[in-house]
């Protein structure tokens, strides 16, 4: 039987993990100066990206959906940080946070989000679809839980060609209820694919609670049936999501094995902007309580200013660039053109497009 590799941390009071000191795992220690205060800046670069876009998406630039990352900083940054370069990553539609990480520019995703040719999915994909192959993401996918049996294919890939990487999947709380990914975890299981599922669990299902709509005792727990190992972690320690994914990452690559990760994280804003009841079915306390004890980029401040690696005005020299690309991105975006009518039909299949050989063969997708 599969056994946790890693129990939840024993919180205080304040709610800060405090069993053990992270920045000295083998994950960490590594880490020189540098190293520590770009992971620093993405997070601050995360969040400010997600407000500005937010200020945009009320101001009635952006239409569609907008699920906004605010708050799980810690999760895309502290993952994408330990990829190596057969790794590949996927996730859902809270995708910006993860894209920011793989280094898409905001100039690109802010287009995205405005409709606008210049985006990274040329306007046509809008907040639930960054994608950037040329940094192994594949995308932002606004089927639930959809994207697990992707990205078990991606892993697959790896082991059918025999090269050494993994593949990480990101889902939500709720999405560990859908069928195609349990039906996943049974092929990973079966077949020994380096696929790691990282279940961002911020504890609401849409605007349902994890006790309303999941049973217990975990959700990671559950892949146990299935004899796949699994660890939990907390989300708000961007330390401590790279030391549990760095062991789940190894073993995925070194064993040819699956991995789960849940990582209890937390969003500040609603399931998307349409949600207006966030504040209904949990408590304007709750969120303050998150904020003032666990938020990530706090917590990495003060982890940081307490190592004599950042200063108080450091982070505020970061925090107001970050600020000034976010707005500068915006008007980017404002700037950029809607694509041509002539686009329309365009980037449906690149084998059709460009008419290739395997057009003619019916096969799109695979090399021989």
């Amino acid at each position: 039987m599969a056994q946790t590799k890693k129990t939840p941390a024993k919180k205080t009071k304040a709610g800060s993990s405090k069993a053990k000191d992270f920045s000295k795992s083998p994950a960490n220690k590594p880490l020189d100066k540098e190293a520590k205060i770009e992971l620093f800046r993405q997070m601050v670069a995360i969040r400010r990206f997600e407000e500005r876009s937010l200020r945009a998406y009320n101001q009635g630039k952006i239409g569609g959906f907008l699920h906004l990352y605010i708050g799980q900083e810690a999760v895309a940054v502290g993952a994408v940080s330990l990829m190596e370069d057969n790794d590949h990553i996927i996730t859902a539609y809270r995708d910006h946070g993860h894209a920011l990480a793989v280094g898409m520019s905001m100039n690109e995703c802010m287009a995205e989000l405005y409709g606008k040719h210049t985006g990274c999915s040329k306007g046509k994909g809008g907040s639930m679809h960054f994608f950037a192959p040329d940094k192994r993401y594949w995308g932002g996918h606004g089927i639930v839980a959809g994207q697990t049996p992707l990205g078990a294919g991606l892993a697959f890939a790896l082991k059918y060609k025999g090269i050494k990487g993994c593949s990480l999947s990101f889902l939500g709380d709720g999405a560990v209820n859908q069928g195609a990914y349990l039906e996943t975890l049974n092929l990973v299981a079966l077949w020994d694919i380096p696929a790691i599922f990282v279940i961002e669990n911020n504890g609401y299902s849409m605007g349902t609670s994890q006790g309303r709509s999941s049973a217990m005792p975990g959700l990671a727990e559950r892949s146990g049936a299935f004899g796949i190992e699994w660890a939990v972690c907390q989300g708000h320690d961007v330390y401590e999501v790279r030391d549990t994914l760095d062991k789940a990452m190894k073993h995925a690559r070194d064993n040819s094995k699956p991995y789960i990760v849940e990582i209890q994280t937390y969003r500040y804003r609603g399931h998307s902007v349409a949600d207006a009841n966030h504040e209904k079915y949990r408590s304007k306390e709750e969120i303050e309580e998150y904020k003032r004890t666990k938020d990530p980029i706090n917590v990495f401040r003060e982890q940081l200013i307490k190592e004599k690696i950042l200063t108080e005005d450091k982070a505020k020299e970061i925090d107001k660039a970050m600020k000034a690309e976010a707005e500068a991105s915006a008007q980017f975006a404002e700037e950029s053109p809607i694509a041509p009518v002539s686009e329309i039909t365009t980037d449906v299949y690149w084998e059709v497009d460009n008419d290739t050989e395997n057009k003619l063969q019916g096969r799109y997708f695979f090399n021989d």
